[in-house]
């Protein structure tokens, strides 16, 4: 599902739209939603009101105009970057919206087969699909097995595998069946598909405010009403002074200049950002192929301090690799690698192919044609743990070569009256306590060595831990393996801990003791068994791949089923509070720089002499140009700094894998001294501007 084009910022469609949607959200309605950028509008009308009344009443005031002017810059601006970060979900919806097929499903009646259009199908009804057609809904396979293209959901053109009574048996509607044929259980009821899930998440129809979100709007309107109160106070204060002081009364302390110190103080520039800096949080998850229930579960993915990580798949590669021969006494590794081979060249599994090529790259013991072997090939079952090949020497003489676990090849050997070396078991016992799983191969009644075949652990994926832990979160393996593979494994991973032989009720139990710890938990699966542990996570991401009842228990849907996506959905979170916290700061100390911009301007004639300058001039550290000058140059650098902070708020904060105390240092120094020291030249060079 690739969007990055639709969706860059500067694309001009998604501009324009949210530069009309930024006027529409002057609505009272959408206005109040946003306390802090309230009280500007309500400034902006109010000084609005003073101009046209002095224009009427033939008092025009340029000055007053330009403060109107852009108190109103400010609550479109801020307006502006709300929708500009809508604009881009609802582009990412069209995408979607134009990926969406409608097709006609055929569905099966008793034992008959009638042609429907895909809205008409309900929750329950089964269909077929061939190779060709196009899955009409969300489902479940029931019988069969087909290969699936699901480009049009996750951009990815490989097609992938799915089949019923397994971990793979959920299907999206809108991805095309290209192979063999299955039966569709229907999950969803029309317009409540997975697609229409997505296309309501990201146009922000269904967003909410989440909990952290509610608290900052919180503090921030606390933190205004406490300078709505301070400037309130500021006329009977200056009046009692200067009256005390025998001096006239001030013209720099207006309706229009006390609603610009207000605006400048309380904290417009988060109150600007954050709603945006929400739905970008979403977007963000969304460019990585990650639906995300609600922005609460991205907040709590930025939070989460212990990760459960299945092993298989997600720490390994998943399939068991060759990467070893070691031959038995008497016999050379030429010759165990050939009849290695040989027992493997039917074999179509992972491990099979690995051997066939391990084979081919150590000795140059090239793959043989099957069919001019002349030999029979026997398969591995469950029974007898073992699998091989039967087959006629030159001279006549009738061969047997196997290969499997111990215990199947000593059965095998000892049966054809022939002799299992203890330096053999010895070998199968070392390489299971390194967490490797041996094969031992026999020739009639010989055993000739050991295959060393290893889950291999996925590239860098020890240097992601070590990443994870400098951020504070503990890495816990899960494995059905036993306790000796399960620590050599994770100790070559470099995880925390790990978990053996553990069922879904051993997950669950695990997950409830870290939460009663303290802990916000993350956990990724696929299967049903899965469903109670991902409903318990704090972060439960199912695999898009997965059973309906997985998808359903978690709240976020990994569309390309990567299970290591859980790293990067914790970075997502992180960055999405780095972004919070970091534009918080930067808001909150910039207000230090304008209030040594207002505040001299406005009281530079209190307490003065004959020279009509007063000791509160001293606060001028900026040597701004004139009262006038100096209210403008705040409320237009007030205005502009929100537009230029969107693409930050957008695209996040730069997130670096630090503990909480190295974040809030690097906060502090760069955000927090930026946002002192940026407001202080901009306001100065605005000034400068202003006075040419």
């Amino acid at each position: 599902m690739s969007t990055k084009q639709n969706t860059s910022l500067f694309n001009k469609k998604i501009l324009l739209q949210a530069t009309k949607d930024s006027v529409i959200k002057l609505n009272p309605a959408s206005l109040i939603k946003n306390p802090v950028i309230f009280i500007v509008a309500i400034g902006s009308v109010l000084t609005s009101i003073i101009v046209i009344a002095g224009i009427c009443q033939g008092r025009f005031s340029s000055f007053n105009l330009q403060i109107a002017v852009w108190l109103w810059f400010t609550v479109l601006f801020a307006n502006f970057a709300e929708a500009i970060a809508e604009g881009r979900g609802k582009a990412q919806a069209e995408s979607l919206r134009k990926n969406r097929v409608q097709t006609k499903a055929r569905k099966i009646v008793g034992k008959q087969e009638i042609s429907v259009l895909a809205p008409e199908l309900k929750k329950g009804n089964i269909v077929i699909c061939e190779a060709g057609d196009i899955i009409p809904s969300d489902g479940e396979v029931i019988d069969g097995i087909a290969s699936v293209d699901e480009s049009a959901i996750t951009g990815e053109s490989a097609p992938v595998i799915r089949e019923s009574g397994g971990d793979r048996s959920a299907v999206t509607g809108g991805t095309k069946v290209i192979s063999d044929r299955i039966y569709i259980r229907i999950t969803a009821e029309p317009g409540d598909t997975f697609i229409d899930h997505m296309i309501e998440l990201v146009e922000g129809a269904k967003r909410q405010k989440t909990p952290n979100e509610i608290a900052l709007t919180i503090l921030l309107s606390g933190l205004s009403i406490i300078f709505l109160l301070a400037v309130v106070t500021l006329p009977a204060f200056f009046g009692y002074s200067l009256t005390a002081s025998g001096l006239p009364q001030s013209h720099n302390l207006t309706i229009p200049v006390l609603i610009a110190l207000l605006v400048c103080l309380i904290p417009t520039t988060i109150g600007g950002l954050l709603s945006a800096i929400g739905i970008s949080g979403m977007d963000r998850l969304l460019q990585r192929n990650v639906i995300a229930t609600s922005g609460r579960a991205i907040e709590a993915a930025g939070d989460v301090d212990v990760l459960l990580l299945d092993k298989t798949g997600t720490i390994t590669l998943g399939n068991r690799m060759a990467t070893d021969f070691i031959p038995a006494e008497g016999v050379t590794v030429e010759e165990l690698a050939d009849a290695a081979q040989l027992s493997s060249l039917s074999d179509e599994t992972p491990e099979g192919r690995s051997i066939v090529v391990l084979a081919k790259e150590q000795f140059n013991i090239r793959g043989r044609e099957v069919h001019q072997l002349n030999a029979s090939f026997i398969p591995f079952t469950a029974q007898s743990r073992m699998s091989g090949v039967d087959f006629i020497t030159d001279d006549g003489i009738f061969h047997h070569i196997r290969k499997g676990s111990s215990e199947a090849i000593r059965t095998f050997v000892q049966n054809s009256n022939g002799f299992y070396p203890q330096k053999i078991q010895d070998i199968v016992s070392g390489l299971a306590r390194q967490g490797a799983t041996p094969l031992v191969v026999a020739e009639d009644n010989k055993v000739l060595g050991v295959i060393h075949l290893k889950d291999i652990v996925k590239g860098g994926i020890k240097q992601r831990f070590a990443e994870l832990r400098q951020m504070g979160i503990k890495t816990v393996m899960i494995t059905g393996d036993n306790a000796l593979t399960a620590a050599a494994i994770a100790a070559e991973a470099g995880v925390d801990d790990f978990m053996a032989e553990a069922t879904p009720e051993d997950k669950l139990r695990r997950i409830r003791e870290e939460q009663a710890n303290g802990h916000l938990v993350g956990m990724i699966g696929d299967g049903t068994n899965d469903a109670p542990a991902l409903a318990q996570a704090d972060i439960g991401i199912a695999m898009n791949s997965g059973t309906q009842a997985a998808r359903e228990a978690g709240n976020m849907v990994d569309l390309d089923s990567n299970p290591t996506k859980l790293i990067e959905v914790v970075e997502v979170g992180k960055q999405l509070l780095m972004t919070r916290g970091s534009l918080t700061t930067f808001s909150i100390a910039n207000d230090v720089a304008k209030y040594f911009a207002i505040i001299p301007a406005i009281a530079i004639s209190l307490y003065a002499g004959k020279s009509g300058i007063g000791p509160l001039s001293a606060l001028n550290i900026m040597n701004l140009g004139s009262p006038q000058s100096a209210i403008l140059s705040a409320i237009i650098f007030n205005a502009i700094i929100i537009i230029l902070l969107v693409p930050l708020a957008l695209k996040g904060v730069r997130y670096k894998p630090v503990s909480a105390n190295s974040a809030l240092t690097r906060n502090l120094l760069i955000f927090g001294l930026g946002g002192i020291i940026a407001p202080f030249i901009g306001i100065k060079l605005i000034d400068i501007l202003i006075n040419l």
